[in-house]
C-alpha cells in the first residue's frame, strides 16, 4: 500500500466536512480567530463562566486543521518556554508555580474529556526520554535535575535495563521518566471541543480566514465580526497576518506513521505502558504508540521554509519520509520492513525568545496567546483558563503567571531568518554525528548553537 503524504496528517481518519462560513457580517461579544486548541479552550472556558456570553469563532479552514491536528499527541506538562529567561524577568517563584500548573493542566484536559465524552483515546502512561550515547545521558541527567529545581515532582531516572523494561530502544545508555505526560489522538481532542463548545452555544464559521484584524472587529472575505474583544489565537499561521510575519517564527516539524503492527512485533519492543518517547539528541524525536498499534513518530526534517512559508496541507517531501523512516529503524530495529502509511507536516509558532505569551489589552480589546515552541498540547489548556480570566477581568493566580503579557522581539528580516534557522539546524546534525562517534560530553558546535539561537 502506498504512503500517504500529506491530507493534513494521519490522525484525520477522514478529513471533516466543514462548517458553513461566514454568511455575512456578525455581531459578538466575543471574537477568537483559530479554532485550534487555544481558540476552542478559550470558548470552552469562557462559556461554563458565562453561558451569556456570545462566542464567535472563526476558522480559515476548519477546526484542528493547524498544529492542533498534526502534532505528536503529547499532553504533557513541558513548558513552552525558557524558565530561566522568565524567571530573571518575573521571578523563580512565578515560574514555578507556572510549571506546576502546567503539570496540573493535564490532569485538567483529562477530566475534562471525561466530563464532556470526549474519546480521544487518552493514556496517562507519562514520558519516557532516554539517551543513546553519553553525552546524551549527561544533557538527561541535567534535565532532570532542571526539571526538579522548577517543580516537576515525580522525576525518575532510569538505568539502561529499567528503560529498556518499558521500551526496548537500541544502544539505551540512561533514562528517565516525567509522570506529567498522556498520550492522546490530537484530532479526536480537537474536533471533540468543537463539537461540545458548539452544544455550548458557541458559534464556529469554518472556510472563513480573516485577513485583518483591529479593535473592535476581524475582516474576513464574507463579512465583518464585531466584537468588544477579539482574541487571535493563529499559533504557526499568525506569519500570515498583515504585519505579523517576523512575529512567530513558523518552525516545521515532521512525522510518520507505520502501519499497524503484529503482535509478535510488539513482544519484541514492549511499550506495554503506552509512554510517550523521546530523545536527547540536539535533533530529537518523539513518538507514540497509538491506540491501534502503530507507531507515530516525528522530528525536525526541513524546520524552516524561506519568508516563512507554510506547507500545503501537511505534504512533505520522500527525503523527509525517508528521513523519519531511518530514524524509527535506528532507534527501534525491530519496525526494520514496517510499511509507513502516512507522512505530513504541520507548522509551530516559535518566539525570538523561545518563550509563549498570553495577553490582552483592555484598551483595545485584542488580546493573543501562542508561540507554544512545540509544546502547545497542555499549554493551550492553560492559556485558555487564562484569556477567560482576563476577558472576564479577574484577578487570579492565573493572571499572574510570568507567561501573561509576556512579549517577545521580533525574529531577523529574510535572509537572516533562513539563513540562521538552518545554520542551527545544520550546526545540531554535526553536533549529534560527533557526539554519536563517541564524544562524552554535549559538542561545542551545539552550545554556540544554542547560544545564538538563545534557546533554552
Amino acid at each position: 500500500m502506498a504512503t500517504i503524504n500529506g491530507a493534513v496528517s494521519h490522525w484525520f481518519t477522514e478529513l471533516p466536512q466543514p462548517r458553513p462560513a461566514l454568511p455575512g457580517d456578525r455581531d459578538a461579544d466575543v471574537c477568537i480567530v483559530g479554532a485550534g486548541y487555544t481558540g476552542l479552550w478559550t470558548a470552552y472556558y469562557l462559556k461554563k463562566a458565562d453561558p451569556s456570553l456570545r462566542i464567535t469563532i472563526v476558522e480559515a479552514r476548519f477546526a484542528g486543521f493547524g498544529a492542533s491536528g498534526r502534532n505528536g499527541g503529547w499532553l504533557s506538562g513541558l513548558a513552552p518556554g525558557h524558565r530561566g529567561l522568565l524567571a530573571k524577568q518575573y521571578g523563580r517563584a512565578s515560574v514555578v508555580a507556572w510549571q506546576q500548573t502546567l503539570n496540573q493542566a493535564v490532569d485538567e484536559v483529562i477530566d475534562v474529556a471525561t466530563t464532556e465524552n470526549i474519546d480521544a483515546d487518552i493514556v496517562k502512561g507519562g514520558n519516557l526520554e532516554v539517551a543513546r550515547n553519553q553525552a546524551q545521558a549527561r544533557r538527561l541527567r541535567a534535565e532532570a535535575d532542571e526539571d526538579r529545581e522548577w517543580g516537576t515532582d515525580g522525576i525518575e531516572m532510569l538505568t539502561a535495563a529499567e528503560a529498556a523494561d518499558r521500551v526496548r530502544i537500541d544502544h539505551l545508555v540512561l533514562g528517565s521518566f516525567n509522570p506529567h505526560c498522556a498520550r492522546i489522538q490530537p484530532v479526536k481532542l480537537a474536533r471533540g471541543l468543537a463539537d461540545v463548545v458548539e452544544r455550548l452555544g458557541v458559534t464556529i464559521y469554518e472556510q472563513t480566514p480573516v485577513t485583518t484584524i483591529s479593535p473592535g472587529r476581524a475582516q474576513t472575505p464574507m463579512g465583518v465580526v464585531r466584537a468588544p474583544i477579539v482574541l487571535r489565537a493563529t499559533e504557526g499561521f499568525t506569519a500570515r497576518m498583515p504585519g505579523l510575519r517576523r512575529r512567530w517564527l513558523p518552525m516545521n516539524s515532521a512525522m510518520i506513521a507505520t502501519e499497524p503492527m503484529s503482535a509478535d512485533t510488539w513482544a519484541r519492543i514492549g511499550w506495554e505502558g503506552r509512554e510517550t518517547v523521546g530523545d536527547l539528541a540536539h535533533g530529537f524525536f518523539y513518538a507514540q504508540r497509538t491506540a491501534d498499534d502503530r507507531i507515530a513518530i516525528g522530528g525536525r526534517a526541513v524546520p524552516y521554509r524561506y519568508a516563512s512559508g507554510i506547507d500545503s496541507d501537511g505534504a512533505v517531501g520522500q527525503g523527509t519520509i525517508d528521513y523519519l523512516t531511518g530514524v524509527l529503524n535506528t532507534v527501534l530495529p525491530q519496525t526494520r520492513g514496517v510499511p509507513i502509511a502516512h507522512g505530513w507536516c504541520g507548522v509551530l509558532a516559535v518566539p525570538r525568545d523561545w518563550s509563549a505569551g498570553v495577553s490582552l489589552d483592555p484598551a483595545t480589546g485584542l488580546g493573543e496567546a501562542g508561540g507554544y515552541v512545540g509544546h502547545g498540547v497542555t499549554a493551550t489548556n492553560l492559556a485558555g483558563r487564562t484569556l477567560t480570566d482576563l476577558v472576564l477581568k479577574r484577578t487570579t493566580p492565573l493572571t499572574e503567571m510570568p507567561w501573561v503579557g509576556h512579549h517577545s522581539a521580533t525574529w531577523e528580516p529574510e535572509p537572516l531568518r533562513w539563513l540562521g534557522v538552518r545554520g542551527m539546524y545544520t550546526a545540531y546534525k554535526v553536533a549529534d554525528r560527533h557526539e554519536e562517534g563517541g564524544r562524552a560530553t554535549t559538542s561545542p558546535i551545539a552550545v554556540i548553537a544554542d547560544t545564538i539561537a538563545r534557546r533554552p
